[in-house]
């Protein structure tokens, strides 16, 4: 049965039209409610027991785990930030002389600079895949353009599931199998999809995915999560925290000090990876995406903003064809006529939240958006044009 209209399990007044959780998502009211019991819980820290620095941990590792389909929840670490996770990989490779590091063009800048900065490190190249101006088709050639430029020179892949700002959808499949062909690494920005789209480590088998948790997965700002393949099994993490040895939950021999890791990925934990308020509203978040299920997410976002679609081509405005694209976030290009600054006052003014990108608006919604918000988005552009 598909799933129905889910606004009830958020405080979103009547009179808001909010299309910008790409930005940042809104909290659940589950969510709200495990924050505020976490931060009752820290008045009176002579009650938590230390097992809560270590166990609510391991059940958000397992979570995020079987949301992305990894078997070992060891392999998952929870961090802060994207660039936290792409700095920890990058702490990890060595290039040489003019290998290739291959990026899409105009990628979220926490998995560009990180780059910059590795291939000036060792005198190698950063390459960069335009996207076609090919209208509403642009996709097909993008993908193709991306896995062509793969060869023997290049040493690492990095990019999005899909574009953060247009939501064009990448073959990361081929794309994994050319890497390996070509003994490339392919490492993953999974912050705009992973949630709300259907993803399998399984299946892709990438050496790497790092993730926000603050988007479609409705943790706080500072959370995030991060994947880590057999490459990184004996890697340095950036930070030398306690809870990252193995037998540091025996908190009374801490100085008896360990040089054995905790299994796979854990060495990358962030420091104070055991947030007794993050981790609560991480918990509940995960519980909720997983029962809805990222396919339930995806076909629901299709149909509510199917016909808004049709209307906004026949206005005049570009849309990549939905085979190419996600539902949950995609592009608009506007067209030209239309007097931005104008439509972004109205918007304002009707309490209708969307990103300017450019000549774009970036649209993303969920599951307590409905087709009437997107009727009254398209009857503000119409107005404006």
């Amino acid at each position: 049965m598909p799933l129905q209209n889910q606004k009830q399990l958020f405080d979103i007044p009547n009179t808001v039209t909010y299309l910008n959780i790409a930005s940042l998502s809104p909290s659940f009211k589950a969510v709200e409610e495990a924050g505020i019991r976490a931060i009752k819980e820290k008045s009176k820290p002579y009650l938590i027991p230390s097992s809560d620095f270590f166990n609510p941990v391991i059940t958000v590792k397992k979570l995020f785990a079987k949301l992305i389909d990894v078997p070992d929840y060891n392999r998952v670490v929870t961090i802060p930030s994207v660039s936290y996770g792409m700095a920890t990989i990058a702490n990890n490779i060595t290039l040489k002389e003019n290998e290739e590091v291959l990026v899409i063009e105009e990628q979220f800048p926490s998995n560009i600079y990180v780059w910059k900065r590795l291939v000036k490190k060792y005198n190698a190249k950063l390459k960069v895949i335009r996207q076609p101006n090919l209208g509403e088709n642009s996709g097909k050639q993008w993908n193709s353009d991306i896995i062509n430029a793969i060869t023997e020179h290049t040493a690492l892949v990095a990019m999005g599931n899909i574009h953060w700002a247009n939501g064009t959808l990448f073959d990361l499949k081929t794309i994994r199998e050319k890497t390996k062909k070509n003994n490339a690494l392919l490492i993953i920005d999974g912050s705009q999809s992973i949630g709300a789209l259907p993803f399998s480590v399984k299946s892709i088998d990438p050496d790497a995915l790092i993730c926000a948790g603050y988007k479609w997965l409705f943790g706080p700002y500072g959370s995030g999560y991060a994947y880590y393949g057999s490459y990184f099994d004996n890697g340095i993490p950036l930070e030398e925290n306690w809870s990252a040895r193995l037998g540091s939950e025996n908190l009374s021999g801490l100085t008896l000090y360990e040089n054995a890791y905790k299994p796979l990925a854990n060495r990358y934990s962030v420091g104070e990876s055991g947030n007794f308020i993050y981790i609560q509203m991480q918990i509940e978040a995960l519980k909720q995406v997983i029962k809805w299920t990222p396919v339930a997410i995806q076909d629901y976002c299709k149909v509510i903003s199917m016909e808004a679609v049709e209307a906004l081509k026949n206005m005049g405005c570009l849309i990549e064809n939905e085979s190419q694209r996600s539902h949950h976030l995609f592009g608009v290009k506007l067209p030209k006529t239309l007097d931005k600054l104008q439509l972004k006052a109205q918007l304002n003014k009707q309490n209708i939240y969307v990103s300017f990108r450019g000549d774009y608006i970036r649209l993303s919604s969920h599951l307590y958006n409905t087709r009437e918000d997107f009727q009254k988005l398209t009857q503000c552009i119409y107005q404006n044009i």
